[in-house]
């Protein structure tokens, strides 16, 4: 079993506007630079997290994506659910294994997947943003950023 880019790519872009929120909106072309995902990849994403009322728009200059609820009430299994990705340990899906009847183990691997599932929507935005290993990468982009900022940034030139 595995998430694939879709899933994790999602969670990863809601990860940072949620970091972002309480600056105003962020745009995809950020999120794009910063998270290094896909500018086309995740305007696909973010057409199916706006229809899930995950994220609104805000258009105009200064514009971008918000959270459409507050990060404490939006779990890592929405998003991910969100962009049509199902976290599935089975061997064929809910229903049957083989055309109309379960193996042996149909019954652990649905388990699996249940567990899986409460994992990941026992985990909200804000209560993942508030561990200390996520504060640091954190940290460590901003740093990243700010050390970009200042590289475009170049000295003046004396005068002659």
């Amino acid at each position: 079993m595995r998430l694939s880019t879709k899933g994790r790519y999602a969670v990863t872009a809601m990860m940072d506007i949620a970091i972002h929120d309480p600056e105003g909106p962020v745009t995809l072309a950020d999120i794009s630079h910063c998270q290094s995902i896909s500018l086309s990849y995740l305007e696909q994403l973010f057409a199916k997290l706006r229809k899930q009322s995950l994220v609104c728009g805000v258009r105009g200059p200064g514009g971008g994506y918000r959270l459409a609820r507050p990060a404490n009430e939006i779990t890592i299994a929405e998003i991910i659910a969100a962009v049509d990705e199902k976290v599935d340990a089975t061997c064929g899906g809910e229903s049957h294994c083989d055309e109309e009847q379960t193996c042996l183990t149909h019954e652990l691997w649905c388990g699996l997947s249940k567990k899986i599932y409460t994992f990941l929507d026992s985990i909200t935005l804000e209560s993942f943003l508030s561990r200390p290993s996520v504060q640091e990468v954190i940290r460590r982009q901003a740093e990243e950023a700010s050390g970009e900022d200042e590289r475009k940034v170049e000295p003046p030139v004396p005068a002659a």
